[in-house]
Parts: structure tokens; C-alpha cells; sequence
């Protein structure tokens, strides 16, 4: 599963709490849609690190990278580069 696929599924099951697919675009503003709060992007900084090995520092939480699905997984691929890592489906 590509990166922007697991954090649609991230999104919709945990944020928004759905069983179905999350059905905005993925340059949608999570904040601007209310999908997330602040404690929504604690979440989602956790699941960067968790499913992705990214260390995010507090000065990287910004919209820039983390208010919606293209930014996130934008970050996520910045990140992995950075320290020569990659995204392996588990």
C-alpha cells in the first residue's frame, strides 16, 4: 500500500472514525475540512513515526506538512530521503 493510501485509511479510521474511504482530495485542508483538531495532529505526527520510522521534530508540525494527504506523504517521502530510508508495505 502507497503512502498516501495508508494515511487516507489512518484518516478515515481513526479521525474521522469510519469504515469508509476517506473521499476528500488529497490536497484538502485537514483543518479547513474539520477533520482533524490539535489532538488530531498529535495523532497523526505519532502515526508518521510509528508507520514510517520519521523522526518529526516540533519546528517540521505545520500545515505545510501535515494538513492533508499530499503534504503529509510529501513530508513522509522528504523525510525518508533524508535519511536514505523508504516506505516498505507491511
Amino acid at each position: 500500500m502507497d503512502i498516501e493510501n495508508k494515511i487516507r485509511e489512518f484518516v478515515a479510521q481513526n479521525l474521522t472514525f469510519s469504515e469508509e474511504p476517506f473521499d476528500l482530495a488529497d490536497t484538502a485542508s485537514f483543518l479547513q475540512q474539520g477533520v482533524i483538531d490539535s489532538l488530531g495532529v498529535v495523532e497523526l505526527v505519532d502515526f508518521a513515526h510509528r508507520e514510517f520510522g520519521v523522526d518529526v521534530k516540533p519546528a517540521e508540525v505545520t500545515p505545510a506538512n501535515f494538513d492533508s494527504v499530499a503534504a503529509l506523504a510529501g513530508y513522509i517521502r522528504r523525510k525518508q530521503a533524508m535519511v536514505g530510508g523508504s516506505y516498505v508495505s507491511s
